[in-house]
């Protein structure tokens, strides 16, 4: 067995380790908020920034602990039984390569966070069921993928070097008393300190459980950057992965079969007592119509978010093409609109399901394949008589969009291989050419419903502006000062204004070509690109949903309504579906007056908008009426739990509210 000398040797060492680590978790967050500092509010103060540190400090206690974990146990605990020096060496390779995934994460941080406005989340775990080839080709083109490996690989050749020359830093002996047992002394009082840093370090700085910081409740300033750059890339990465676990299992719900009544019966508005769920989703259309427009159109805007129409935005001039739409007689606009998801796929499939988003990843499950969902929207249509085809830009092959819209009902699927277009870029061609494509091939010889995925607004943002006539001048006379010469969102803003003006001017031909026709159109998501760099709540994630042409007027909306993506198909049948006629959905019609939306993470009312899983702590006016209150909390709950519950039940065990039970 090793000596006591060679035992505080190791422990030396591995305290070394710990400290580098350390120093480079602070490092790298303060490398962070430099290089991002645009991103600071306005009412930012140093007090702020040096809280940040201080709380991002602690909480990087606890991730250098288990960085530094297994060096210890692989050096300092196996040398106390096998004398073998070369142990060491075990330690600065995991330290090298600690440094070289912390330097790759640092880097990596930068553009995700331009994207998404967040460290490390949830979404990284979609990566691989998505085009991983055109991710990575959008990260080369848009972020200069060569230049920051370089990056990477320099900073952390430094870093490794000094890395070594740290740790061969002569270590400090041991004291030595002349009789043996007075060194028992020193050597048990060290290991009560080894203890003691043990406990402050696990509960990140304090010796006290109630006291402990974690990633959950690390969110201590009033900036959105500064509480992402408290947490390190190590707790950023826990984070996404508990919060995809929760998700995944439904965390937190009652999910037996008795409080999955209770849950159907309040979307219901009514006691429903069936063992089927979808009788807890049966609807009849209220009102209806005998003269159902000929031809539908469903637009699914990529990244049309609603904060380019807002008026403090007007100077912009990048939405004029959806706001001619909604000034129309015959148009109704609702703001108070959220995506399913957080991504494209995740808003489709919330179009064409009906159903929540419950991270169960539904275009890769088996029993999507098997038939329709009750509450699927092409089915429905089909029911009353539409053919339905759905048009996309990208490849077949993207997140099996082909199988799964087919599998859902559609009876035509074009992809960009039936696109005459050499244009675009990895995800797909220009939207000019797909509205083209769409005009070209719907006749008008039976009625059809069509739904239209567009991919110009997405990086890597290669449409050639100025051969489509934008002005530049004109965007940046509306920007702030500061960004009045960012050339890189002046791109971006010019690609939704490409966007726009092509989804105005198929919507213009359209009506032509096809007078008897109902245009529907919806962001899938936002959060991408906004100008403020700490936006609201309601800015960030909010999308527009507006409905144009037959059978529409300002009143078929309420100015109250509210909703989501799992809205869409409730609010379309209840205005070209006959009266009674029978349909299935888990929201609600926005025409019946509904005044709620919520979906993978936030709820929006009217007037309010918050984060659906921390009920008590945040709750944001965007555009509060006089008088208005605060929505109940706790029907806010009832609605969040009952509509994922019975998306979630719908998908996991199918029709019965009993798993295994024959329909």
């Amino acid at each position: 067995m090793a000596s006591w000398d060679e035992f505080w040797l190791e422990f030396q060492q591995d305290c070394k380790l710990f400290i580098f680590i350390l120093a480079l978790f602070c490092l790298f967050r303060v490398g962070f908020i430099a290089v991002m500092h645009s991103f600071l509010s306005d009412s930012v103060a140093m007090n702020d920034i040096v809280t940040a540190l201080y709380y991002g400090f602690r909480i990087s206690l606890k991730s250098t602990g288990v960085l530094v974990l297994l060096p210890l146990v692989c050096c300092t605990g196996l040398r106390l039984f096998i004398p073998w020096k070369k142990l060491s060496n075990i330690r600065y390779y995991l330290g090298v390569l600690y440094v070289t995934l912390l330097s790759f994460l640092f880097h990596a941080r930068i553009p995700y966070y331009q994207e998404f406005h967040m460290a490390f989340n949830q979404l990284i775990f979609n990566t691989l069921k998505d085009d991983v080839s055109a991710i990575v080709h959008s990260v080369i083109e848009q972020y200069n993928l060569p230049v920051r490996m370089i990056f990477v690989l320099v900073t952390a050749f430094f870093l490794c070097k000094l890395l070594k020359r740290w740790l061969a830093v002569k270590p400090l002996p041991f004291p030595r008393l002349p009789k043996w047992y007075y060194n028992i002394v020193p050597r048990v009082a060290l290991l009560i300190v080894v203890y003691q840093l043990v406990t402050f370090i696990q509960f990140g700085g304090t010796m006290n459980y109630l006291d402990n910081i974690d990633w959950e409740n690390s969110g201590v300033t009033k900036d959105q950057l500064l509480n992402e750059a408290i947490l390190d890339d190590v707790q950023a990465l826990y984070r996404a992965y508990v919060l995809h676990g929760r998700v995944q299992a439904s965390t937190g719900l009652d999910m037996d079969p008795a409080r999955m009544r209770e849950y159907g019966s309040y979307l219901a508005g009514k006691p429903v007592n069936s063992p089927k769920l979808d009788d807890f989703l049966r609807k009849r259309v209220a009102v209806g119509t005998d003269t159902p427009p000929r031809q539908i159109f469903l637009i699914v805007g990529e990244s049309y978010a609603n904060w380019p129409l807002l008026p403090q935005y007007s100077n912009l001039n990048i939405a004029n093409g959806l706001k001619g739409i909604i000034a129309q007689e015959n148009a109704v606009y609702v703001p108070n609109f959220l995506p399913n998801g957080l991504s494209t796929i995740s808003g489709v499939m919330g179009i064409l399901t009906g159903l929540a988003e419950a991270n169960l990843y539904l275009n890769y499950l088996p029993e999507t394949y098997k038939e329709p969902y009750s509450t699927a929207l092409a089915p429905q249509l089909k029911r009353l008589g539409y053919s339905t085809d759905f048009w996309y830009s990208g490849s077949n092959s993207w997140e099996k969009i082909r199988d799964f819209t087919l599998s859902q009902g559609f009876d035509s699927f074009y992809g960009r291989g039936d696109i005459n277009s050499d244009e675009g870029n990895v995800w797909g061609c220009d939207d000019a050419f797909l509205y083209k494509a769409v005009l070209d091939r719907v006749k008008d010889d039976k009625p059809g419903f069509h739904v239209v995925l567009t991919v110009s607004n997405h990086s890597p943002y290669t449409v050639d502006l100025e051969r489509e006539g934008f002005d530049r001048a004109v965007v940046a006379a509306g920007l702030p000062e500061k960004q009045k010469d960012d050339g890189d969102l002046i791109r971006k803003l010019g690609h939704f204004w490409y966007a726009d003006k092509e989804l105005a001017k198929f919507v213009k031909a359209a009506r032509q070509k096809y007078p008897d026709s109902l245009f529907v159109i919806v962001g899938d998501h936002a959060d991408r690109v906004n100008v403020d760099n700490n936006p609201s709540l309601f800015e960030r994630y909010a999308i527009p949903f507006v409905m144009y042409g037959k059978g529409v007027t300002k009143d078929s909306i309420p100015e109250t309504a509210a909703g989501s993506h799992i809205n869409i198909t409730p609010t379309l049948l209840e205005l070209v579906g006959p009266k009674d006629f029978t349909y299935y959905s888990v929201g609600r019609s926005l025409t019946q007056g509904n005044d709620f939306g919520m979906n993978y993470g936030f709820w929006i009312t009217a007037d309010y908008m918050g984060k659906a899983d921390i009920f008590q702590e945040f709750n944001e006016p965007h555009s509060p009426r006089p008088g208005v209150i605060p929505p109940d909390l706790t029907k806010i709950r009832q609605e969040v739990d009952s509509t994922r519950a019975v998306s979630w039940w719908r998908v996991k065990y199918g029709k019965m509210l009993q798993p295994g039970m024959a329909i």
